[in-house]
Parts: structure tokens; sequence; C-alpha cells
């Protein structure tokens, strides 16, 4: 069993090294526990048990470990805060033309709209989304709240 767990131990370990994520370090960790069983004398149900048991505890320990270090941190900006949010026309926006300014959260953006046609200064917009510097807005209908208000 000797060679079986060093071969497994083996393949594990080249799995782990080709891959980019931790695939198979936990089984890494119970093959050598296994092998290291076989050299102690353990017979083959402890050492599979222990390949079982160390193999589960290393997974349950490393893993949240290591998506803290593996996963990107998302960091949040103000851009995201005006998503959905209403916002007031205060140059006329012009996709063809390529103008147009809203102010939103007292802050003010370059804008178009989803649609094609202009949309004069003075008019309520809301923010559906944001493409580098420009806030994308369409014109801002009644929100669900309202719209459940006035529904009998």
């Amino acid at each position: 069993m000797q060679t079986v767990w060093l071969i497994l131990l083996i393949i594990f370990a080249g799995v782990e090294g080709i891959t980019a994520g931790l695939v198979s370090v936990w089984f890494c960790a119970g093959s050598l526990v296994a092998l290291i069983a076989t050299w102690l004398g353990a017979g083959l149900p402890v050492q599979i048990a222990l390949f079982v048991v160390v193999s589960l505890v290393a997974m349950a320990l490393v893993r949240p470990m290591a998506r803290k270090w593996v996963q990107p941190k998302l960091v949040k900006t103000n851009a995201d805060r005006i998503l959905g949010q209403e916002a007031v026309v205060l140059e006329e926006i012009d996709n063809l033309r390529g103008i147009g300014q809203v102010k939103v959260g007292g802050t003010i953006w370059t804008a178009r709209s989803t649609q094609d046609e202009p949309i004069p200064k003075g008019t309520l917009v809301r923010v559906e989304r944001i493409e580098g510097v420009k806030a994308i807005v369409s014109l801002a209908g009644p929100t669900e709240k309202e719209e459940a208000a006035t529904t009998p």
C-alpha cells in the first residue's frame, strides 16, 4: 500500500501544481498521512479512514483561508451608489451630438440616454448603468412603490 499512497500523493501534487486554484492540496495531506500510517504498520481500513478524515479536515481548514487570498477584493466606488437613482438633466442629453449632463446625489455626471431621442434640460431621469465616466440614463417613470400605491 505504500506504493499506492505514494503514487496518489504524486498525482494529487501534480494536479495541484498544474491548476491555478486549490483543487487537490487536501488530498495531498490525506495521502501523506495514510503513507505515514503504512510505515507505522496500520491496517488498510485505518489508512483509508485517515486519508478521508485528514482530507476533509484539511479542506475545512484551508479552503476558507485560501478564498481570502485567491478571490480578488471588490472595491465599491461612489459610482455604484448612483445606480437606480433619479437625476435631473442639467444640459440636454443628445446621443447624436454627444452632449448631456445630469446631477445625481450632488455630483454632476456626463450623461447619455438609453433612447435615441434627446432628453430636454430639467427632465427627471433614472441612472441605469455606468459606462466609463458616463451615466447612462432613461426617463424616470413611477417607481414600483408608486405603481403599487396607485393600483387598486
